[in-house]
């Protein structure tokens, strides 16, 4: 009599529970029954300098309810996921402008306010010691534009983000731009730009590290380290790329740009463009000018 009971209950519990499994089966669902309605967020992020270090911050998502965040450094590569909180190192002198984006539980973004990094000097051991090497709006001030040999058959013109050398020369003429640097002896540094150009005739295009400053005449103090050089096979056809492995002449090349200085102090980073033919139709392009220690 008593497993008759039990029988009979269990036979009568099976359609209810049927019941109930299709009704949840057949029911539609949505985000807010596993996460709860969305509230939007009011995105926040601290930015705290490294005590110590004048070129490292640390940035932290305050944002209250954020499971993830989205930053944008002001290095150029824009947004993308990234730790809650992270120590950034910022090896070069400028202003960098640091967004972050606050990823809520239901996977929507939220856009915090701004905030503004002002580097004053760049990383001795990691930063770039060429001065307005990328070539934006105002870094022209730090450049000087030197005839060396030549007397008008050349023209520097900055824009769009390059320094770009035009003419043509029959009397193998030269013209430079150059700056000042701060170097170390036996330090390894390594150099590097971007040239650009459409092609060119007779020409030579080179990089110089010396130890006088530019006057009148042709330059050659220090010797040409890496170049591009028309009659060696490189920058006769359009070409775009990194001197340090494009160029085809001087004591770099094979190197990766790789150097060292046999004295501390001051040197004169030239740029020199020459040619007894001409410099191509669009002129030689640089860009992204860099010598960081290794």
């Amino acid at each position: 009599m008593k497993s008759s009971i039990k029988f009979r209950t269990i036979k009568w519990l099976l359609p209810a529970m049927s019941t109930a499994v299709l009704f949840w089966a057949c029911r539609q669902y949505s985000d807010d029954d596993f996460y709860g309605a969305d509230v939007p967020l009011q995105a926040s992020f601290t930015l705290t300098p490294v005590q110590g270090d004048a070129n490292r911050y640390v940035v932290t998502n305050t944002t209250q309810g954020s499971v993830g965040a989205r930053w944008d450094y002001g290095k150029g590569t824009g947004l993308g996921m990234g730790k809650m909180s992270d120590t950034i190192f910022y090896p070069d002198a400028g202003v960098y402008i640091i967004k972050m984006q606050a990823l809520s539980k239901r996977g929507n973004l939220y856009d915090a306010e701004s905030k503004t990094v002002t580097i004053a000097n760049s990383d001795p051991a990691f930063g770039n010691m060429v001065k307005g090497g990328k070539m934006q709006p105002g870094d022209d001030a730090f450049w000087t534009v030197a005839k060396l040999n030549s007397s008008g058959e050349y023209t520097w013109t900055f824009a769009n983000g390059t320094y770009t050398v035009k003419g043509s020369s029959s009397s193998w003429a030269s013209t430079a731009i150059y700056q000042t640097i701060q170097v170390e002896a036996g330090k390894k540094y390594q150099f590097s730009a971007l040239v650009s150009g459409s092609g060119a005739s007779d020409t030579w295009y080179e990089v110089y590290f010396g130890a006088s400053a530019p006057g009148n005449g042709d330059y050659t103090d220090g010797g040409n380290k890496i170049g591009l050089n028309t009659w060696n096979g490189c920058a006769k056809s359009s070409f775009s790329g990194n001197l340090a492995t494009y160029g085809c002449s001087g004591d770099l090349v094979g190197k990766n740009g790789i150097i060292t200085f046999a004295q501390s102090g001051t040197l004169y980073l030239v740029i020199k463009a020459g040619a007894g033919g001409n410099l191509g139709t669009s002129g030689i392009s640089i860009t992204n000018v860099e010598l960081r220690g290794v």
